[in-house]
């Protein structure tokens, strides 16, 4: 059986995941408000993951004016409690497992957060950040910041990031494979090449 690092990229199952929250960080009281994912391999989708998230706290009015979700939205949706199993049963399903995220530490940061908050024990798996990955393949000459918009537009994609869990995930799947594209210019085509580079 072949090893997980000898993995072609086009074998390895991406979970591109994105969560909006109440705050900036999990240490000062932050909360998950909504939670999104798309499994691909191979340019193929194996699986969507959507839910919002109740943060048992009022929203900032900063946040409802970002991300366009109110109190009265969350008011019936489920506890991290409830959520973040299904979430991790969600990605345990596939196999040869890559977490991707867009900022990939502050999304990490809340799940790892949830996890110990609930004595849930947090799976170690490999972890692509695309804005650590964009700064590896596009030279700064060619956008003004590695933002999710920016990149974006650069790459023209069909779906557009606008602060909400799953767009912003569609997004990042379609950066993704931009990226990838660009990797086979640095002979990158393996999970293991990949590890190294980012290095």
């Amino acid at each position: 059986m072949k090893s997980q690092a000898s993995s072609k990229l086009a074998e390895v199952t991406f979970i591109v995941l994105d969560l909006e929250t109440t705050g900036a960080s999990p240490t000062t009281g932050s909360a998950i408000t909504e939670i999104g994912a798309i499994a691909i391999r191979g340019g193929q989708v194996l699986g969507e993951f959507s839910t919002f998230v109740n943060p048992e706290m009022l929203l900032p009015e900063y946040i409802i004016n970002l991300t366009g979700i109110t109190d009265e939205m969350l008011i019936d949706a489920p506890s991290i409690k409830e959520v973040l199993p299904e979430f991790m049963e969600f990605i345990a399903q596939h196999q040869n497992v890559h977490l991707v995220a867009h900022n990939a530490p502050f999304d990490l940061g809340f799940l790892k957060a949830a996890a110990n908050q609930i004595s849930y024990s947090w799976p170690k798996y490999e972890v692509i950040d695309t804005v650590k990955l964009a700064r590896r393949v596009i030279d700064r000459s060619e956008v003004m910041n590695y933002k999710l918009g920016t990149l974006s537009k650069f790459f023209n994609t069909q779906a557009l990031p606008n602060h909400r869990a799953l767009d912003d995930v569609k997004t990042t799947v379609e950066v993704l494979h931009r990226l990838i594209e660009r990797l086979a210019g640095h002979q990158v085509f393996t999970a293991a090449e990949l590890k190294k580079f980012m290095r």
